[in-house]
């Protein structure tokens, strides 16, 4: 039995009826053998913290930057944070932890340029030329879904 399978029976006995084990996920855009050692959440939680989308978050500011407060935190610090808190939560409740790392540390991957206040000019022009509204979450799937599978093919070619 591989280190993943002995996971994924843990899981069985130690999650909550509401969570969602790791052998149950819905599948991936592109399909892989599985890893011997690790779940595909947790390869997916790997691919977030290695991927060019999660590193630059340690350059964004989460309002402004300002190098005389060092109270003000970066996105990757807020990151943490939210990882953080989200752990302790998912645990209390018997979620699977490991997706809910790879929710966490990925929440703030499609954020718009420019804040909240970026984000209300993309959701406007987004609705009046496109038709849709713009949200930062779905940016983010959509970055490590489509963006960051891009950036690594073009890397083979």
């Amino acid at each position: 039995m591989t280190v993943r399978e002995k996971i994924e029976n843990n899981e069985k006995i130690m999650l909550s009826e509401k969570a969602c084990p790791s052998a149950d996920t819905k599948g991936r855009i592109i399909q892989e053998e599985k890893c011997p050692l690790r779940t595909d959440f947790q390869r997916d939680r790997d691919r977030i913290i290695h991927s060019n989308s999660f590193r630059r978050l340690k350059h964004k500011t989460q309002v402004f930057f300002n190098i005389d407060n060092d109270h003000i935190c970066t996105r990757m610090e807020h990151v943490q944070h939210v990882d953080s808190v989200s752990n302790t939560i998912s645990k209390k409740l018997g979620l699977n932890e490991e997706l809910t790392k790879a929710i966490a540390i990925a929440h703030d991957l499609g954020h718009a340029p420019f804040g909240h206040q970026g984000e209300t000019v993309i959701k406007e022009l987004t609705q009046k030329y496109l038709g849709k509204n713009f949200w930062h979450e779905q940016n983010g799937v959509y970055f490590v879904d489509k963006v960051e599978l891009l950036e690594d093919n073009q890397k083979n070619l």
